[in-house]
């Protein structure tokens, strides 16, 4: 997992180290006051750092919810910025869940932002919205290329009223979530990995993931009512790089860095049970 490696490359080793379990951190403020904390950039940043000292070093993937930091301006911006920067120097992966989309000049800001070598927020991945076409995701997927990094693509996403479009019928008779499916297919032909997908475990897809080998986010884990038996059903034929993402559900356990990790521990070897 050194510098150099693809984005591939370090994720599947730090899944054969770790795990598949990815944990959030979602400083929402119902949790900042549980754990005692103001609602401050003081407090958000005690919040990160006790995640950072709780999960680095056990778990594969950590995934910033970046909305969390922005609502404090530029000093949330900043405890992100170190945020970020410890967990990949300890080498923890990063997903920054942004889920940024635009096109042209914008989305490649976006993509320099997230996914760029000089970037003060730069991390191994970034979540991105193709709704206004597979093709805005270019300037992205060409910079995650160049730079050894990965996407994770909305697809098909855990929340209720996101099917409403996402299984809508595209012109070809396929859902919109298939078609995003398909196109990641054949990016990942060409770049294996750099396309994940977003796939919520909370309920059936309705996808068919048969020709999709890359990395997919499945969020639901826990607070949201996936359970860890449920993730074999849903993804019965995508489970090596399947990456469970769970947040409230460990980090209700907080704040003590011994029982957050514990908590982080456990789901994780359920996880390698499961889908072992």
């Amino acid at each position: 997992m050194t510098a150099g490696h693809t984005w591939g490359e370090r994720l599947r080793a730090a899944v054969s180290h770790r795990g598949r379990l990815c944990v959030g951190v979602d400083p929402h403020p119902e949790l900042m006051r549980a754990w005692g904390l103001p609602l401050s950039a003081d407090g958000l940043e005690t919040f990160a750092e006790i995640c950072v000292e709780a999960f680095v070093g056990e778990v594969a993937l950590v995934k910033p919810q970046v909305a969390f930091f922005e609502a404090y301006g530029s000093a949330g911006y900043a405890v992100l910025e170190r945020t970020i920067s410890v967990l990949r120097d300890a080498g923890t992966l990063v997903v920054a869940d942004a889920k940024r989309g635009d096109i042209g000049s914008t989305m490649a800001a976006y993509a320099q932002s997230w996914l760029g070598e000089d970037s003060p927020l730069s991390a191994d991945s970034v979540t991105v919205s193709p709704y206004l076409g597979y093709g805005s995701l270019d300037p992205a997927l060409s910079l995650a290329r160049g730079n050894g990094r990965g996407l994770f693509v909305l697809a098909r996403t855990s929340n209720p009223d996101g099917g409403v479009v996402q299984r809508s019928e595209t012109a070809t008779g396929v859902s919109v979530a298939q078609s995003i499916v398909d196109e990641s297919a054949a990016v990942n032909a060409g770049e294996p990995d750099i396309a994940g997908l977003v796939v919520g475990a909370t309920r059936g897809h309705g996808l068919d993931l048969s020709k999709f080998s890359g990395p997919i986010l499945a969020p639901g884990l826990g607070a949201q009512g996936a359970t860890v038996a449920d993730l074999a059903e849903i993804f019965p034929t995508s489970r090596k790089l399947l990456l469970p993402n769970t947040s409230r559900g460990v980090l209700r356990h907080g704040p003590a860095v011994k029982s957050l990790r514990d908590a982080a521990m456990k789901v994780r070897d359920e996880i390698e049970a499961g889908l072992s």
